[in-house]
């Protein structure tokens, strides 16, 4: 994977608090693709409520997506303007090999992806990270699809929409509702444990990191957002449908195959001394069984997990 990361050059105003630093407690993502009309208000606005309501260090990675307009000129521009501003270019297209290489790299303790459509939604911010912050839950998504959402969409849209979450459910089991949602943070561990099993770079990658999240026993939690449709949308084409149908199909035969968990990947019996969060994702041969779920409710505090970050620095 090819990418580049140009430096954040810290402001020389003294007043401005936050600037990059080498461990962020948070790390925010906007992945863009040919987003130049759009990118300098979501990464102000996002950055100015970050810098305002937040008592804490971040970091807010813009992830080009292989741009063929002026996102990386505009994008380079923001990281030399703007304190804890960086881009990160990604040569190949995928929205999943963009948000990859981010979380990849990111040494904050949470990380996020919040679309640029996402980025007026920035009064979300606190119901999506304090359950990770205080250790709360290991990944909390935004929903469009749960009580206290509000929406301004097209009939069409919101039929495909409930469709496509159905078909989830019933072919997968999904408990989640709105995978597509581009907005949704985790704990950087949770996001590293799972990448290796995800496959997917493109569109399909957070329905893929939900299912296996939901597979190997991680809490998701979601909130409401609120959500108004672009005039331009075009999200739902023939391509994009039948590689989610792969996708799905995909995941069916790496469940039968017991290639969904993260044993799998370590090979062996957790060891003495292992944390019991490990030890009850761990399953044996001869001892699988589907993971639960661990969703909770929009409204509900969660439940902490065995091994989950102690409560520190919460937000106001």
């Amino acid at each position: 994977m090819n990418t580049h990361a140009s430096a954040t050059i810290i402001p020389r105003q003294p007043q401005r608090r936050f600037v990059r630093t080498s461990a962020p407690r948070l790390e925010i993502v906007i992945p863009v693709k040919n987003a130049a009309q759009a990118l300098r208000t979501a990464v102000e606005s996002v950055h100015r409520r970050l810098a305002s309501e937040f008592d804490l260090p971040f970091r807010v990675t813009i992830a080009d997506n292989a741009s063929t307009d002026n996102t990386a000129e505009i994008a380079r521009s923001l990281a030399r303007e703007l304190p804890s501003v960086r881009h990160l270019r990604v040569e190949r297209e995928g929205r999943g090999r963009a948000l990859r290489a981010a979380w990849t790299e990111s040494d904050a303790d949470v990380v996020a992806c919040i679309d640029v459509e996402f980025s007026a939604d920035g009064g979300r911010l606190p119901e999506l990270l304090a359950p990770l912050l205080a250790g709360h839950a290991d990944i909390v998504i935004g929903s469009r699809l749960v009580p206290g959402a509000h929406l301004a969409r097209a009939r069409k849209r919101e039929a495909i929409a409930r469709g496509y979450c159905g078909l989830l459910g019933m072919l997968l089991g999904a408990a989640f509702s709105d995978p597509r949602c581009g907005f949704k943070a985790a704990r950087r561990e949770v996001v590293q444990a799972l990448l290796p099993l995800v496959e997917d770079e493109g569109g399909f990658f957070d329905t893929e990191f939900l299912y296996l999240a939901q597979r190997n026993a991680y809490s998701i939690r979601e909130v409401p957002v609120d959500w108004v449709d672009d005039a331009d949308w075009r999200a739902c084409t023939p391509r994009s449908a039948i590689d989610d149908l792969k996708g799905i199909a995909r995941l069916r035969r790496r469940t039968r195959e017991g290639r969904d968990r993260l044993v799998e990947r370590t090979g062996a019996a957790p060891a003495a001394g292992t944390s019991e969060a490990a030890r009850l994702r761990f399953r044996g041969p001869g001892n699988r069984r589907r993971g639960a779920s661990r969703l909770t409710s929009p409204d509900s505090c969660g439940t902490r997990r065995p091994g989950s970050q102690p409560t520190a620095g919460a937000l106001p």
